[in-house]
């Protein structure tokens, strides 16, 4: 048991050991290190929008489902109590009521 645990633990310590070799070629992408030396507060503008984009996202999809099933829920029991109603013999207009 415990040479599993040693064995865990060594690949658990050896992904770490090859990032920090290799950080310096991890650092960025080289299209966006160059862009930030060119274009300085343009780009930077440019990553706020595309991330403030992003994190709207989830919120913006979730919402949009939650309302189609709230619509859908709505209509379903619309249409459930128009058969009820139409089942008990009532009738579903009122103004059919005034002329009896």
């Amino acid at each position: 048991m415990a040479r599993f645990a040693r064995l865990y633990r060594l690949a658990g310590v050896l992904p770490l050991l090859g990032m920090l070799f290799i950080q310096q070629t991890a650092w960025a992408c080289p299209t966006c290190k160059q862009a930030v030396s060119i274009n300085g507060a343009d780009t930077v503008s440019g990553y706020f929008w595309s991330i403030l984009f992003m994190m709207s996202m989830p919120f913006l999809i979730f919402g949009g489902m939650s309302l189609y099933f709230y619509l859908l829920v709505r209509r379903a029991r619309a249409e459930a109590a128009a058969a009820a109603t139409v089942a008990a013999g009532v009738p579903a207009d009122s103004h059919e009521w005034i002329g009896a």
